[in-house]
């Protein structure tokens, strides 16, 4: 298939999201079906507008997403959200309105369906199908008889705390009417997509929000699936579960991470029974609602409060290696394991000791104004004043050279903050279930670049055009000063953002190196990371006692690593032009300010500022793969033969559980070890030979291209072999004896 529009405005926005985040990085995204129809089910939904596009540009599949139509009648967002091959959707809370007076339920056991109003006029303003829902949602319910202006009775009876307070109120409760919408049109689109093979996509919460947990999810995406398969049995339909993942989905210059979870299809005894209509269309609705919530889970994680992340997080960060890097990827999936662990084990006395005192730590942290990972640098007093005269020199050069950048763009900052704080205010009034509106502010923060950004640099470029004109050049001249100034301004913008980005990592680190420099203020430093040093022992027993009894193959001398198979993102490769052109001309900067070693102490991947606010879980391999890898201990994948075990050893500790496919890990030292009565030149003898009679010279010795491990039982490794041969042994060298 040729260029579509789809195709040019998803390349803008991966430009834009480019600059907004630092990195998006994906995980699982081989999994993917590269042909046929794939539903795409995502959440939760914690950044608006711009979810679909993250989603859109790693999933390397055209999609159409469901959008409200609402947010389709808005001028700019309607454009562009049409240029996607978006679905309008007619949401009835967009529709809602407010009923007149207030109703009460003044026989609650007797009559629990029964809803009598005060001043209502219930023969106006509802039909049989609408719904009556009370305020700050705390429930509602589908109208199925209206007996008069102030009497009618319902299909559900009101079951939570808070409505059934509510509703016995004197005085009543407020309540809102939505409309019973048809959605005909909206599956028939659906359907057709699906049966021409392409893909849709769907955030089944409704809605976003910036909570920390997933909402409820709506039945709509299965009658999408049972509906298109029921219509077209033959339909090689697969369902493919995502989880978003911001670090701080708000802020400018973060980082994502992308969970595709395993594609699945739809049992056919689920097709039958929803083709049966009635009670049994809803019961298997319900299931296949079942299973995409579990897959949800399996891709996302839910943290029931504020407070608790912080602990998880914190827990993570002294469990782990000090000095060891983990990509974003290992962070969310390292959090979500932590989390799972301390939900199991959250009334045990020891975690709650153990929560007590990372509170206490976490409060010192803050207290001092330190991270956690600048409590293990150590430094002498003189090396510390060395660091801070350079990282002053560097910080103030960097300063300079983002500082012009900074003021040209300064006025869309200040106009995108108002707008954004404003649009999240109004969000947020108009919601029950957002926390504080931060799930748009990303988006309006975007749209006003959007359109401010250009006005702003032509608006330059004519300064500059005007400017030429005090000296003697022709108006060709001119021109074509002014347009290469608006061509170059947003390189120069780009650059501006990079430098002032290294220059804040910088800033960030000065303060300890202030506190070592400072008589009387290294004791500080010293107490906390003797406090480190206990809690990190802690932890780790804590974990190596627990967590066998939940994961089978726990093994305290693992840590995970990404599978081969997760390619980076466009922002952490570089791919796209500004970067490129950026990092090729900035490279000798880069290693000047890299000597010193300065990302020692403020590591801008895994610092507490960007530590995870949503989560997602660990990407799985293929069943039929050897995992390599573990985090919270062993794994195993079932095979799909015979359902065996397979395990093996990679370098530090982590947990996890059995049923959890984790990514490619890598091993401390060699898989084999190296004969001592066989000199080494023996051995290379012997794999040339093996080599050459199984007709494999462009094989590796550690396993195949896809990074697959072949292990024999006696420590050798086994060379892959045609279907009918015999495996033939041939060993590596240990590292220590190389």
């Amino acid at each position: 298939m040729g260029l579509q529009i789809y195709d040019f405005v998803s390349f803008f926005f991966a430009i834009m999201l480019d600059i907004f985040f630092r990195e998006i990085r994906p995980r699982g995204a081989h999994k993917i079906p590269k042909k046929g129809p794939v539903i795409f089910v995502a959440a939760p939904h914690a950044n608006q507008f711009v979810d679909p596009l993250v989603l859109m540009g790693q999933c390397g599949r055209r999609v159409s997403f469901l959008a409200a139509k609402k947010s389709m009648d808005r001028p700019w967002i309607g454009a562009f959200a049409r240029s996607m091959n978006a679905i309008p959707v007619e949401r009835p809370q967009d529709l809602a309105r407010a009923g007149s007076g207030t109703i009460r339920l003044l026989d609650r056991k007797g009559d629990p369906l029964r809803i009598t109003g005060l001043n209502t006029k219930f023969t106006r303003e509802l039909i049989v199908g609408d719904t009556v829902q009370l305020s700050k949602d705390a429930g509602s319910s589908t109208v199925t008889e209206i007996i008069s202006d102030t009497e009618l009775t319902v299909k559900n009876e009101f079951k939570e705390l808070e409505a059934l307070e509510m509703l016995t109120e004197p005085t009543g409760s407020k309540y809102k009417c939505l409309p019973q919408m048809d959605q005909t049109n909206v599956y028939k689109t659906v359907y057709d997509r699906l049966y021409a093979g392409h893909c849709v996509g769907i955030f089944p919460e409704g809605g976003s929000h910036d909570r920390a947990e997933m909402l409820p999810l709506k039945a709509g995406v299965t009658i999408m699936a049972l509906g298109a398969l029921a219509r077209n049995p033959t339909l090689d339909l697969k369902i493919v579960c995502c989880g978003l993942n911001y670090f701080h989905p708000n802020r400018f210059r973060s980082r994502a991470v992308v969970e595709f979870g395993e594609p699945f299809t739809v049992p056919e005894d689920l097709v039958e029974q929803y083709r049966k209509g009635g009670a049994d269309k809803r019961e298997a609705c319900g299931k296949l609602l079942d299973t995409i919530y579990e897959a949800l889970r399996g891709v996302t994680l839910n943290a029931p409060d504020y407070e608790t992340l912080m602990v998880i997080q914190a827990a993570r960060r002294l469990y782990k290696p000090t000095h060891r890097k983990l990509q974003i990827s290992q962070v969310v999936e390292l959090n979500r394991r932590f989390v799972a662990g301390y939900m199991h084990f959250k009334d045990n006395s020891k975690v709650i000791e153990a929560k007590d005192k990372v509170m206490h730590y976490n409060t010192q942290l803050l207290y001092h104004g330190l991270r956690d990972h600048q409590i293990n640098i150590r430094t002498t007093r003189r090396h510390a004043i060395g660091l801070l005269i350079s990282r002053l020199i560097q910080m103030i050069f960097l300063s300079c050279l983002a500082l012009p950048g900074t003021l040209m763009n300064l006025p869309v900052a200040i106009v995108a903050r108002v707008i954004s704080n404003r649009k999240a205010r109004e969000a947020l009034a108009a919601s029950t279930v957002k926390i504080a509106g931060r799930d748009v502010l990303a988006t309006w923060k975007l749209l006003v670049a959007l359109g401010l950004m250009p006005i702003l640099y032509f608006s330059y470029s004519v300064l500059v055009f005007f400017y030429c004109g005090r000296f003697e050049v022709s108006l060709k001249t001119r021109l074509l000063i002014a347009w290469a100034a608006w061509a170059l301004i947003p390189f120069f913008t780009y650059a501006s953002i990079r430098f002032g980005e290294v220059g804040v990592d910088i800033f960030k680190s000065i303060r300890p190196l202030f506190m070592s420099i400072i008589p009387g203020e290294e004791n500080t430093i010293n107490d906390l990371r003797k406090a480190r040093a206990e809690l990190q022992k802690t932890i780790t027993d804590l974990i190596n006692e627990l967590a066998p009894q939940i994961y089978p193959d726990f093994d305290s001398t693992r840590i995970l690593d990404p599978s081969p198979n997760d390619r980076p993102s466009r922002s952490a490769s570089g791919t796209n032009l500004a970067q490129t052109i950026f990092n090729t001309a900035a490279q000798p900067l880069t290693q000047w300010l890299g000597n010193d070693g300065r990302f020692e102490w403020e590591r801008a991947d895994d610092s507490d500022a960007d530590d995870v606010f949503f989560f997602l879980n660990p990407a799985g391999t293929s069943a039929h793969r050897r995992s390599r890898s573990s985090s919270f201990g062993g794994v195993y994948t079932p095979s799909l033969a015979d359902g065996s075990r397979s395990r093996s050893r990679s370098r530090t500790s982590s947990f996890t559980s059995g049923q959890i496919h984790l990514g490619e890990g890598f091993k401390l030292e060699a898989l084999t070890e190296l004969p001592r009565d066989k000199p080494f030149a023996e051995v290379t003898r012997r794999l040339s030979v093996n080599r050459k009679r199984l007709g494999l010279e462009g094989m590796a010795l550690a396993g195949d291209a896809d990074g697959e491990d072949y292990r024999a039982g006696d420590g050798t490794n086994d060379l892959r072999v045609p279907s009918g041969s015999e495996p033939h042994k041939c060993v590596t060298p240990k590292l220590k004896d190389v």
